[in-house]
């Protein structure tokens, strides 16, 4: 009688695990921290598509003597003294948004946070869920836009985790949301907040992360979904055909990825006469290196240096209300049907 009581209280009290994911970061701003992710990172066969034979002699034999040390000088521009700001905002959000689903959901819906290279990892993540009973899996990717190096790794990884279970739980995964009404709004409402703010006058770039343009001809969607994330907010926000651009940032290797770059479109604007620019980011969920340190502090120096006078990066949605509210109700639309799922 004792089992059975036990067994139902366990069964009453299984509940809906949420596994949001984003990239990850290093621990700390210095070159063994950042040779740590790095090695993780670009061990990735999802990211590096090379065959291992030849990436792996290069990637421990070069790149991991020489990049660690460049990158935790960048890394140290933007840290805190509370750590990553990626990693405290990527906290923020879960916070946030489990608060949320606490207003909306009388049923236990349970959420953690996991990085796909570094720390907390997504094992522990799983495993923390699995402490709270967890008999149905969501897991949501924070990468808008679909790419098989960022949301399909994320799937690699859970799924290798998974393999190691006896029990596996019930499980649903969210691909991307590009074009989700929620995103754009909550995009869209950044960019009018930040052009009423300084007057309407800045030429507007829509910076997103590159990809090897071996990828995009391989059959990856990134391009397509970048380029119609950016069209919708940009219609949203009443924008003409001549006052925004979209970029690829964050090159790596010797390879050609997908252009116009970035820094090439800002030095070409400013030696073309565009005096007052502005960047966002639609692709990143949360501020991290690449758009604390790469936009914000390099871009500007590349904008101003070729004769540009006004220049401004417009933050990632981070854990702005709309977007903690837009990624709530993604939440709840991907949990129903499920028994545990009951809203208030």
């Amino acid at each position: 009688m004792r089992d059975d009581n036990i067994a139902h209280e366990q069964a009453s009290a299984a509940g809906i695990g949420v596994l949001l994911v984003n990239l990850g970061t290093p621990d700390a701003p210095d070159a063994g921290s950042v040779r740590r992710y790095l090695a993780e990172f670009l061990s990735d066969r999802r990211v590096i598509e090379l065959p291992p034979v030849l990436w792996q002699p290069l990637l421990h034999g070069i790149i991991l003597r020489t990049r660690p040390r460049r990158t935790a000088r960048l890394y140290g521009k933007i840290w805190t003294a509370a750590g990553s700001p990626f990693l405290l905002t990527s906290q923020r959000q879960t916070e946030a948004i489990r608060n949320r689903l606490t207003d909306l959901t009388c049923g236990p819906i349970h959420l953690e946070l996991g990085m796909r290279y570094g720390n907390p990892s997504i094992h522990v993540a799983l495993c923390r869920l699995v402490e709270k009973n967890m008999r149905r899996l969501l897991v949501l990717p924070l990468y808008p836009q679909y790419s098989a190096t960022t949301t399909a790794s994320t799937f690699d990884a859970v799924v290798k985790e998974l393999r190691t279970w006896r029990r596996l739980p019930e499980l649903r995964f969210i691909n991307r949301y590009y074009d989700a009404p929620g995103y754009i709004d909550a995009l869209t409402a950044s960019i009018v907040r930040h052009r009423q703010k300084t007057g309407n006058d800045a030429k507007l770039l829509f910076s997103f992360h590159g990809l090897p343009m071996s990828y995009h001809k391989a059959g990856d969607p990134y391009y397509h979904e970048c380029l119609e994330t950016a069209r919708l907010a940009a219609e949203r926000a009443g924008l003409s055909a001549s006052d925004w651009k979209v970029g690829f940032q964050s090159r790596f290797g010797p390879m050609e990825w997908l252009r116009p770059y970035t820094n090439d479109v800002l030095h070409d604007w400013a030696v073309g006469g565009v005096k007052n620019a502005a960047v966002v980011c639609p692709g990143f969920a949360a501020d991290c290196l690449e758009t604390l340190e790469e936009i914000a502090i390099r871009g500007r120096e590349i904008f101003l240096g070729a004769g540009g006078t006004e220049y401004a990066y417009i933050p990632a949605l981070n854990d702005e209300p709309a977007h903690i509210e837009f990624l709530a109700s993604v939440i709840l639309r991907h949990s129903e049907g499920w028994p545990e799922f009951i809203p208030r």
